[in-house]
């Protein structure tokens, strides 16, 4: 009996062993590192803040509608004061979709409505340095690039998407370096896909010194002039020409 009694308790001994290890290892699966955390979630901003402006836009659709297969120019305020794009670009059938004051995540909340409608067969994008100014990382302005990329292509998978760098400015030259790691990683991604393609204007609006140039810029040193312009309209125009042949059918 007292045999029984002994192998008894050693079984129950290796019972409660065996019990301890699963419990032990349980816990050490609990407290296993997790997965690198998201991005911070930004403020969510004011839906409306743009209404007025994409309303406008859909009024003047309505009143004469773009012909679809052009050039849609959309993004900041560095696109809405684009006044001379039509003669600029004359060849091209271009339309100015810009609002100012945008981020990158306006243009994709507003696809729908003012980029889809139109079946651009390009897209020429400006915007990431308000972003900046707003406080977002490099990281989430890529981000923000990619959602809209991946928006416009599934939807219009033809189109093509040029987008236009970061531009560097007298007033938030203090920011440079957030704009240059923000420009390397869309550059990188356009690589990645012959349908985008990265219009790299950041090297030529600086001087000699390295510093921008402030001739190209209006008094805010922020907003480019008239010779800002023919500046972008050179390095754009390349794009514009290259792409339709390229594309067509």
């Amino acid at each position: 009996m007292r045999f029984l009694t002994a192998r008894h308790f050693l079984l129950c001994a290796a019972i409660a062993l065996a019990t301890a290890g699963f419990a032990r290892a349980a816990e050490t699966t609990r407290k296993a590192p997790a997965s690198p955390p998201a991005l911070p979630a930004m403020p969510v901003p004011n839906t409306l803040a743009f209404e007025k402006e994409i309303l406008a836009f859909e009024a003047a659709d309505r009143t004469n509608p773009p012909p679809a297969g052009g050039v849609l120019f959309i993004g900041s305020s560095s696109i809405r004061l684009w006044k001379t794009l039509a003669e600029d670009f004359p060849k091209h059938r271009v339309l100015n979709r810009g609002f100012g004051g945008s981020q990158i995540i306006d243009s994709v909340r507003y696809h729908k409505r003012i980029v889809l409608p139109y079946k651009p067969r390009l897209i020429v994008l400006y915007a990431g340095g308000n972003d900046i100014n707003a406080g977002k990382t490099p990281e989430r302005v890529f981000a923000d690039y990619q959602r809209f990329v991946t928006n416009i292509l599934a939807a219009l998978p033809e189109t093509r998407i040029a987008y236009i760098s970061i531009a560097p400015n007298p007033a938030r030259w203090a920011q440079v370096d957030k704009v240059r790691a923000a420009n390397s990683l869309i550059e990188a991604h356009t690589r990645t896909d012959a349908r985008l393609a990265f219009i790299d204007v950041f090297p030529k609006m600086l001087g000699a010194d390295g510093q921008p140039r402030p001739e190209i810029f209006v008094e805010d040193r922020l907003h480019m002039n008239a010779e800002g312009y023919k500046l972008w309209r050179g390095i754009v125009g390349p794009v514009l020409e290259r792409w339709p042949k390229e594309g067509a059918k």
